[in-house]
């Protein structure tokens, strides 16, 4: 891994989960980390429940919006995350793929995000741990 690596959460909409992970990763790893997050077919704003419940952990994800996948974002990152959603990335030799199955919390309410959201941080601390832990000087 280099010394600073990249990671792309990939998700269709780019609506929900991967923004979410993408919000826990640069909350959590701080600069440690290259943050980015795409999807396929991106939707036309973040999910606003979405937005509610990483608001309620002092994230504000509420300028975020869809980014379209391109083949130069995977080229660009050591690790490329899709969200059990059934999107694919191009794959490039080299490259780090992980599927992390997730509920869809498109169309749900912000009691049902909150689960999601949970579950996100823990795996996203999981990745930390593995990618970029912090050294002590």
């Amino acid at each position: 891994m280099p010394e600073k690596p990249s990671v792309l959460f990939v998700c269709v909409h780019n609506a929900g989960r991967s923004q979410m992970a993408a919000a826990w990763l640069t909350h959590l790893a701080g600069d440690r980390v290259e943050v980015r997050s795409a999807g396929s077919n991106p939707g036309d704003a973040v999910n606003p429940a979405a937005v509610e419940a990483m608001a309620e952990v002092g994230i504000d994800i509420s300028a975020e919006t869809p980014k379209i996948l391109t083949v130069d974002a995977v080229k660009e990152s050591d690790v490329c995350i899709t969200m059990g959603c059934g999107d694919t990335c191009p794959v490039f030799p080299g490259k780090r793929y992980l599927d992390w199955k997730l509920v869809d919390p498109a169309g749900q309410g912000v009691a049902a995000v909150r689960p999601i959201r949970d579950e996100i941080k823990v795996m996203v601390e999981g990745l930390i741990k593995e990618i970029a832990p912090e050294t002590s000087k």
